[in-house]
């Protein structure tokens, strides 16, 4: 493949990740547990809807069919996504939505630590900016994680079941295809398998403070990265590209 055709591949990967997320998490927006949580997990979706804009605007350029980051988030099928299959799970009760959210900023930290280092200026750019944000966002999942986990019996039994629910999508995270090979040859990317280790250490840790287990299990759902999802995603794009597909080149 082609360096702008994989570069341009990437991109969508990194800012796909976010812009899904930023969508799950909007659709706690006056739904939240208490009124700061509600404000907070806005919060956290606008930060990674930012960072969606930075990656996608890039990979726009990448590709050069004229293309921006508006078209490529809302004209888009669902099989020309590459988001990892957690992003798009609902997010259930509020430990479901504390499980997929510290997992991905448990990854998404460690990620955006070596993309720093990409020899893409631009990339390396986006990810040194992006780092603040998801540094508070992963201090803050972690810190709900111990305190449902380590809570009361009800709390803990739900963060449990919720990690062990969601534990099959990880394993995607940490992946290594042709596309994330061709980019760490060339310096852009990063070794995702190498990751993992770091990853498994720190959820450990938060884990053992939230007086809970590390899940089980080494079968894993996989797919997301090559635009094969879960029938959950299609639901999530249809609200999500409503008014645009509804009302073509529409503009606020």
């Amino acid at each position: 493949m082609k360096t702008g055709n994989a570069l341009f591949e990437y991109l969508l990967r990194l800012g796909d990740n976010c812009l899904i997320l930023s969508q799950r998490l909007s659709e706690w927006c006056g739904h939240g547990p208490v009124l700061e949580e509600d404000i907070a997990l806005t919060n956290v979706a606008l930060d990674l809807l930012g960072q969606a804009r930075f990656w996608l605007s890039y990979a726009g350029e990448i590709e050069g069919a004229g293309r921006d980051e508006d078209q490529l988030a809302f004209l888009r099928e669902a099989g020309e996504f590459r988001n990892a299959l957690l992003l798009e799970q609902p997010n259930g009760h509020y430990g479901e939505t504390t499980a997929r959210q510290f997992y991905f900023d448990a990854w998404h930290y460690l990620a955006l630590k070596e993309l720093r280092h990409s020899s893409d200026a631009r990339v390396a750019e986006i990810a040194e900016k992006a780092l603040k944000e998801v540094s508070y966002h992963l201090q803050r999942s972690a810190d709900w994680v111990i305190r449902l986990g380590d809570g009361t019996e009800e709390s803990h039994r739900r963060m449990q079941s919720s990690l062990d629910d969601l534990w099959m999508y990880t394993g995607e995270l940490f992946e290594m295809d042709s596309i994330d090979e061709q980019m760490l040859r060339q310096g852009i990317g990063i070794d995702l398998a190498v990751l993992r280790l770091s990853w498994l250490e720190h959820v450990e840790k938060t884990l053992a403070q939230a007086t809970l287990q590390l899940p089980a299990g080494n079968w894993m759902r996989r797919g997301g990265k090559q635009g094969v999802h879960t029938e959950k995603l299609g639901f999530l794009l249809a609200e999500m590209q409503f008014l645009q597909r509804a009302y073509p080149g529409a503009q606020w």
